[in-house]
């Protein structure tokens, strides 16, 4: 059996890479802001600003340092071990920054999102529209195999959308699997983590839960999303990130098609046909959607929206491009 490490816990947090004072915490910080920012809109990825801002490959790095090595640390229960093993200078200053930012723009998507549901998912389907565009193009030959991944995932998305319903369960485990796949989204760039909750029925419920974290209901809700969101982190995300280097272009296709297949989940005019009460809430069991009845100053406006939503990405990955 090893030996617990020697060093101190200062040494152990100093030892991994990370900022190293606190003008480049702060920046790290920042980014992290912006990235929060982003994975609450369904279509802005958090990945894509991870790569805007130059930090994707260091942030993929920080992932693969819960390895195998800090977890065998952790099972000796040998903290410091493990604390110097995982990157947590990155990880701390990076996080603490998304979750500000989750936290802070919650109460205010919940509040669009319950006031003004029709703009707001006009908005979002033109950042998924541009989102398709920015993923798609960057399947450089589109071959018999990719085009057979693409339909597979359109297929599947479009077969998963029409089976989900409008409310889907919100059971511990189900809240579980959300974390888990969503998390894995937001490290790719281009795909949103908000989009997979979407498609799951769950951004409406994780929003309105991170509106008050504190509430006793609310804390076990957001604990187990977060589990899930970290044991994504450690295996899922490694799979993608597996996938992604041995079949870059086929998998690539397969999430375009994934966005495409969903569409008609962010399509903005629904109307409702069944509602139920659940845990004290009414929820939507069952919609439809529907062309806009009228030409008016409303539709102009969400018109107006989707424009700029479109825009937004575009603008996004003509900076990356910048950048990189």
């Amino acid at each position: 059996m090893k030996k617990k490490s020697n060093i101190s816990w200062k040494d152990a947090f100093f030892n991994s890479p990370g900022p190293n004072s606190l003008k480049s915490s702060m920046l790290l910080m920042l980014k992290g802001l912006c990235m929060g920012a982003a994975d609450t809109v369904p279509g802005v990825s958090g990945g894509t600003i991870a790569l805007i801002t130059g930090i994707y490959e260091d942030l993929l790095t920080a992932i693969k340092s819960a390895n195998a090595k800090m977890i065998g640390s952790l099972l000796r229960f040998d903290l410091k071990g493990a604390l110097g093993e995982l990157h947590i200078r990155f990880i701390f200053s990076l996080f603490l920054g998304i979750g500000i930012a989750v936290l802070s723009l919650a109460r205010l998507m919940s509040y669009l999102l319950a006031h003004h549901a029709m703009l707001t998912w006009s908005l979002f389907f033109g950042l998924i529209i541009a989102s398709i565009w920015v993923v798609g193009k960057q399947v450089e030959k589109w071959t018999a195999g990719t085009v057979a991944s693409f339909l597979a995932g359109a297929g599947a998305a479009f077969v998963i959308v029409n089976l989900m319903p409008a409310s889907t369960p919100e059971d511990l485990w189900f809240i579980f699997v959300s974390g888990l796949l969503a998390i894995c989204a937001m490290i790719l760039p281009g795909l949103s983590g908000a989009f997979i909750l979407l498609i799951l029925g769950k951004y409406e419920f994780i929003i309105a839960t991170l509106k008050n974290p504190f509430l006793f209901e609310n804390i076990q809700i957001i604990i187990v999303f977060l589990s899930g969101c970290v044991i994504g982190l450690a295996g899922f995300a490694r799979f993608l990130k597996l996938l992604l280097m041995k079949y870059h272009h086929l998998t690539l296709a397969f999430l375009t098609g994934l966005m495409v297949g969903s569409m008609r989940k962010i399509w903005p005019w629904k109307e409702t046909l069944e509602t139920a009460m659940i845990h004290g809430k009414l929820r939507v069991l069952k919609e439809r959607n529907i062309w806009p009845e009228a030409i008016d100053s409303e539709l102009v406006f969400a018109v107006c929206l989707i424009i700029a939503g479109v825009l937004a990405v575009l603008a996004l990955e003509r900076l990356s491009h910048v950048k990189n």
